[in-house]
């Protein structure tokens, strides 16, 4: 067995056996306890981004905490990690996605309550957080606090690192241009935004996150709208491909119920980061006068990325285009869009929303790496690996894909797995804290309605 194999099988077998019980388990009990809060809530999420918090304490706004946030889930495992999905999975593996991210977005919103809770103020006036805080000063995990910062550290390197890079420059190539120079200067790109901190990072974000996001979906739904007859038996191959893919596929794909789960809960774990750690990360430095409002912000993160996931995979599978052999990763979605739009455009349209989300999601997991490098070996060495990660961004281009893909899976589930431990160990102290503070804003509500009643 080759090592592209042994990995893939070793993934699988993560993903089948541990997260997707785990996640499946421990995302529905949080979602009844917490009273679907990723639903009831998602209102409350939206507005809060744009409320004024200038007079909390924190180092950034919600908006631009979300929008670093979505700078991490809006990367190439939007587009190229639904190509790798439907290949590897088949169609069913979209709807295993929408159900990981669904019970991930309760996951992610205790996490990050935690995060905030437990976060500190380092020697240079920065707010940090994250699992590693309250696995070790909520719960004494000394070592399994800083396992999870070694996790983390790769996690950046693979998921936030080579995958963004090897995805941008499939494409590129096509075109021509030469891989290792093209992430060259991606490396220079980022190297200048990254030496300012969270607080360039957040001002970059917060203004190229809805530009991407508006750009890619604009021709996503031109296309879908042009073969919109084709959408509805779409959806219907999905769902029954997700529970019976011999049924779907007549047994001749090579598909299974396990392939379509576990490529289904790697690439939305992959897409929405719901769970892993990487998001109460970023969310620390917010400014804030509830750790429970950083949760309820939280919530818009995994919706808006699985309409952008959704719509990839729909409009791989309107096209026919994910049956084709020969096409791997972004280079299947630039043939996609340039077929459902019937014109070139289509593909540049993905070769330039590849750039600005690879872009962002490297910017945002250096940061993530580089915190828990601090946690690790002090402040003095996160400020070096800052360096060491942009020199390595062109080795992402040089390395093959399914390796890329295989290494950044396993990364990821392990730092799920073990910020789940703390997750649930402390499950009971947010699902207090949330009630009541849900209910001390009902009685608010009702006050203030008594009050308008009684003047008019």
């Amino acid at each position: 067995m080759d090592l592209k194999a042994m990995l893939m099988a070793f993934n699988e077998g993560l993903t089948f056996y541990i997260v997707f019980p785990t996640i499946l388990f421990f995302g529905l009990y949080l979602t009844f306890k917490l009273r679907f809060v990723q639903i009831t809530k998602l209102k409350l999420s939206f507005s809060y981004l744009l409320k004024k918090d200038t007079q909390y304490q924190g180092n950034i706004s919600h908006y631009q905490a979300i929008a670093s946030v979505l700078a991490g889930n809006f990367g190439t495992g939007n587009i190229s990690g639904m190509a790798v999905a439907i290949s590897t999975g088949g169609p069913g593996a979209l709807v295993w996605m929408w159900v990981m991210a669904f019970l991930g977005a309760s996951i992610q919103y205790t996490s990050c309550i935690l995060g905030v809770k437990y976060r500190k103020k380092n020697s240079a006036g920065e707010y940090v957080g994250g699992p590693m805080y309250y696995l070790r000063d909520a719960l004494g995990f000394k070592k399994l606090a800083l396992l999870f910062s070694c996790f983390t550290v790769i996690g950046a390197l693979t998921v936030g690192n080579f995958a963004q890079v090897n995805s941008v420059t499939l494409p590129l190539q096509q075109l021509g241009l030469n891989a290792f120079y093209c992430s060259t200067i991606i490396a220079l790109l980022v190297g200048l935004v990254l030496l300012g901190g969270l607080q360039r990072v957040a001002w970059l974000a917060s203004f190229v996150v809805p530009i991407k996001a508006f750009l890619y979906l604009t021709i996503a739904l031109i296309i879908l709208g042009i073969n919109f007859n084709k959408v509805i038996p779409a959806i219907e191959l999905m769902l029954t491909a997700a529970f019976d893919p011999k049924s779907a596929f007549g047994g001749v794909m090579g598909f299974s119920v396990m392939r379509a789960i576990s490529s289904g809960f790697d690439r939305g774990l992959f897409a929405t980061d719901a769970g892993t750690g990487m998001v109460p990360i970023l969310q620390a430095s917010a400014r804030t006068s509830n750790p429970v409002i950083d949760g309820i912000v939280t919530l818009v993160a995994p919706f808006l990325v699985m309409i952008v996931c959704t719509m990839t995979g729909l409009v791989l599978l309107v096209t026919g285009v994910w049956q084709e052999t020969g096409l791997q990763s972004t280079n299947m979605v630039t043939e996609a869009f340039q077929r459902g739009l019937g014109h070139s455009l289509g593909s540049y349209v993905v070769i330039i929303a590849l750039l600005l989300f690879a872009y962002t999601t490297i910017l945002a997991w250096a940061y993530c790496g580089e915190k828990a490098i601090d946690f690790l070996l002090g402040r003095k060495c996160g400020a070096y690996f800052k360096y060491i990660y942009v020199l390595l961004i062109p080795v992402g281009a040089l390395l093959h894909v399914d390796l890329i893909w295989r290494f950044a899976d396993i990364s990821i589930s392990l730092m799920l797995i073990t910020n789940l431990i703390g997750v649930i160990c402390l499950a009971r102290e947010v699902i207090g804290e949330s009630h009541a503070f849900f209910e001390n804003q009902h009685l608010s509500n009702k006050a203030e309605d008594l009050k308008l009643n009684n003047y008019l």
